[in-house]
């Protein structure tokens, strides 16, 4: 995380919202045959400046590929091991010998999610899960990480029996044999209730009380909660503040919430006629534009809120309807589904909620303090799986000469970026893109313009 400047104490005292901000992670689901090598993958999330990643174990490929790099990693105990790891603390001990002390801290694991929606599963592990984490921390504290590595679980919306209006949010009384006893240790250690918040589930499944477009965050009539008179704008912001308000009602309060996976499908199946890439795009866009801002939620305005879009690729071997298979930002070949702005700053269509595709007369180069080695990476992405045509930039070609790293470049980011809707994420490159209102083409050599 961002560490907090001297200037920014006194803004700190003030608001906490100025000590770092929200953040936004994406989760790297492995689902499928078909996906590129870690060491690819992890070269993608840089290129995209993406700092936060989960993954749903601890894999060592993974791991490896992602030393090094500065992102913040959130890995996983699979639901399968909450049964050896309740039992025996020797099982978890030699657990993170083998599979995270080597690898630390030249990766950056921060989290450790110990089971997965255990609420959704049919076997019955759910009195194993404050065991197995009790374990985990405990090796950690062995280790000298438990201040460095947060252990927490995930939930799906099932843990509760009532999520409207938001101020009746309640757990499910079913579950209050082990949830006590978990929100006690995330409180005790300062880690965050993790939730997996899906409004695309809930508008799919009851079209006729949802509306479309206040699931996506473009709706013009406001709900209002009658209890607090609290106006609502959006499915999201109501399903976080139903556990707000149920944490509330168990005399938790202080505890922070983390939204774990969220996100839109870009395809369905018949019946699913709002997973499309466009209603994708404008659920993902203002979801960022919202959670960058820190605009918190009517219950909680200003909060920080820390979430990770689900998810990096579509994986085609996950079961069940068409969508499930279609969550991804990036298909297997690395190519974006749809253009997102990870900024928070893009411009946005605000009746279509489609990114606006004129560059309004900028471009994008490569910046002349990037190191050879980041724009070369760069360049190879952009003229391999980023599908720039880079023939310009060939001997005897227009663009060939000057024969430099930062020319050849500058040619390819601006038509990665002219592509690409000329966010300001088509033009990041892993902080070695920079865009401007000058026009760099020279002579025969033409950069492409949008607008």
């Amino acid at each position: 995380m961002a560490t907090l400047l001297p200037l920014a104490l006194l803004f700190f005292a003030l608001s906490p919202v100025f000590c770092r901000g929200s953040t936004i992670g994406v989760c790297y689901g492995r689902n499928a045959d078909d996906l590129p090598t870690p060491d690819k993958v992890a070269q993608l999330v840089q290129l995209h400046n993406i700092k936060y990643v989960r993954i749903y174990d601890a894999n060592i490929q993974v791991l490896k590929a992602f030393a090094n790099t500065g992102v913040e990693l959130m890995i996983g105990v699979a639901n399968s091991d909450l049964l050896p790891f309740s039992q025996y603390q020797s099982n978890v001990d030699t657990w993170l010998k083998n599979n995270i002390l080597p690898y630390y801290p030249a990766t950056m694991i921060t989290y450790i999610t110990v089971g997965a929606e255990v609420t959704e599963t049919t076997a019955n592990v759910s009195a194993m899960l404050v065991p197995a984490m009790v374990n985990v921390l405990n090796a950690l504290k062995k280790a000298g990480l438990h201040k460095r590595i947060k252990v927490s679980t995930t939930h799906s919306l099932g843990v509760m029996s009532r999520s409207f209006p938001p101020s009746a949010g309640a757990f499910n009384s079913k579950y209050a044999f082990f949830l006590k006893p978990l929100l006690e240790f995330l409180v005790e250690n300062q880690s965050p209730f993790m939730v997996d918040i899906y409004p695309y589930y809930a508008y799919r499944d009851s079209a006729s009380n949802v509306s479309l477009n206040y699931a996506l965050f473009t709706s013009s009539q406001d709900v209002i909660d009658p209890n607090t008179g609290l106006v609502y704008t959006n499915m999201f912001d109501a399903q976080l503040d139903a556990i707000y308000f149920a944490l509330m009602a168990l005399n938790f309060k202080t505890l922070n919430i983390m939204v774990t996976e969220t996100g839109w499908p870009s395809k369905g199946a018949a019946k699913e006629t709002a997973a499309t890439p466009d209603n994708a795009q404008t659920y993902n866009t203002n979801l960022i534009r919202h959670v960058i801002n820190d605009t918190g939620t009517p219950a909680k305005p200003g909060e920080e809120i820390d979430v990770y879009l689900f998810s990096l690729f579509n994986e085609n071997r996950k079961p069940g309807l068409e969508s499930e298979r279609n969550w991804g930002l990036f298909y297997p070949d690395q190519t974006s589904v749809y253009s997102l702005d990870w900024t928070g700053r893009g411009n946005v269509d605000v009746v279509t909620g489609a990114n606006v595709t004129s560059s309004n007369g900028t471009w994008c180069v490569a910046s002349s303090t990037a190191s050879e080695l980041d724009l070369q990476n760069a360049l190879d992405w952009a003229c391999g799986a980023g599908n720039v045509d880079c023939s310009a930039v060939q001997p005897s070609q227009p663009c060939y000469q000057p024969d430099t790293l930062v020319s050849h470049a500058s040619y390819a980011f601006n038509s990665y970026y002219q592509m690409n809707g000329a966010t300001d994420v088509a033009c990041s490159f892993g902080g070695t893109g920079v865009k401007t209102t000058q026009d760099p083409s020279y002579d025969n050599c033409i950069f492409p313009t949008a607008g």
